[in-house]
């Protein structure tokens, strides 16, 4: 596992994630009056001097913009740009080509640390232009695609992972290659390519430094949280279960050490509980929210396949008890994921037994082959009838 000095290899922290976490919360109904994730967002504005992204935010949030306060914000940042276009100014009449370069880097980052999206985007596409050395461009493409998650701009991240791929072939370091994965890691799990980002995911579970975007804790719960919805059992075991790095971090993380063992040691009750419990994780989280019911869904899924597997049938009664619910509730979730294909087996309702009939796959090769085999010959002998007139 990294340890802590580790965090002081990971590029700079902006934006601040955490910021956009902030806001997101307060558009949910449950958080949108929560006075303490409202006072952690006005801080980091007032701090950072964000007089684009309050605007921003009032509006988004129908929040009533303090005069005042963007008064003062607006102020401090054009003192602090007019002293960067100076120092920019100074680089180009006096210096050299790396101090011009440095001169519009630091622009660029203070743009984007302020919270204006597009002055920063320029700031950093003019400065690419002035970068000579591929690891500093790499860099500059990493921020692009940071502050492409930071507002969940997808052509802008889709793009940048595009070009830092191609930088990456032409002589990436070992470090960067790593961070790469990371981020695409990160991309892949916020449009629900799951099995994607689990694999990059653990590719760098031993190599994380990328504590811009998150610190090593949360990687880890999303490394579990993908895993365990794209990994077959047996890649989980040998993957996640026995990963010293992830289990180190679960020792301090009782709850998600308990989803994902419940799971995996068939205690389907706690599972239960668990999933309830990261469902609303899930929920509370920008990248995650959009699929927190489908994640949700396949899990449930995932557990009735697995106990049903075990058995040629058993009572819905046992299944209600294994699962911590009432039959009424077992009842109705089967029908609905039989009814979808989603689970081989029957119901007998009069009996209260569940009858599993799983797919034997190479009695389906076999009706397939027979199937394709008769269109097969229907063909030819429609050709034949053709050729012989």
């Amino acid at each position: 596992m990294p340890v802590e000095n580790l965090e002081d290899e990971g590029l700079a922290r902006n934006p601040k994630l955490e910021v956009a976490q902030w806001r997101f919360l307060l558009t949910l109904p449950e958080h949108k009056l929560d006075q303490d994730t409202k006072n952690k967002l006005m801080a980091a504005i007032i701090g950072d001097n964000m007089a684009p992204y309050y605007e921003e935010v009032s509006k988004d949030l129908n929040w009533n913009l303090d005069a005042a306060v963007l008064r003062k914000l607006k102020e401090a940042n054009a003192a602090d740009l007019k002293k960067l276009d100076e120092a920019i100014d100074d680089a180009e009449k006096n210096l050299g080509e790396m101090e011009v370069r440095d001169a519009n880097l630091a622009k660029a980052e203070y743009l984007c640390r302020i919270g204006d999206k597009d002055g920063s985007l320029t700031a950093f596409r003019k400065t690419y232009e002035k970068t000579v050395s591929l690891g500093h461009r790499l860099d500059i493409v990493f921020h692009m695609i940071r502050i492409g998650l930071f507002y969940m701009d997808h052509d802008l991240i889709t793009r940048n992972i595009e070009k830092a791929d191609s930088l990456i072939e032409e002589g990436g370091d070992w470090d960067r290659r790593n961070r790469l994965k990371v981020y695409r890691g990160v991309y892949s799990m916020a449009i629900r390519e799951f099995s994607t980002a689990a694999n990059y995911f653990l590719d760098t579970i031993s190599t994380f430094t990328s504590y811009e975007l998150m610190d090593y804790r949360q990687f880890v719960t999303y490394t579990v949280f993908v895993s365990m919805i794209a990994l077959a059992r047996t890649d989980l075991r040998e993957k996640v279960i026995k990963g010293s790095e992830i289990l180190e971090v679960l020792h301090g993380a009782p709850t998600i050490k308990e989803y994902l063992f419940s799971l995996y040691n068939c205690q389907y009750n706690r599972f239960f509980k668990s999933l309830a419990y990261v469902e609303q994780l899930l929920k509370n989280d920008r990248l995650l929210s959009p699929h927190y019911q489908y994640y949700a869904r396949e899990m449930r899924i995932l557990a009735y396949t697995q106990l049903l597997e075990s058995y040629r049938s058993l009572t819905l009664q046992y299944m209600a008890d294994a699962f911590g619910v009432t039959v009424e509730f077992v009842d109705q979730e089967l029908a609905r994921f039989i009814a979808a294909g989603r689970l081989h087996c029957k119901i007998d309702k009069v009996g209260g037994i569940v009858e599993t009939n799983r797919p034997d796959s190479k009695n389906y090769q076999y009706q397939a082959t027979i199937k394709q085999g008769d269109v097969l010959l229907n063909r030819i002998q429609k050709l034949s009838r053709v050729i012989n007139i």
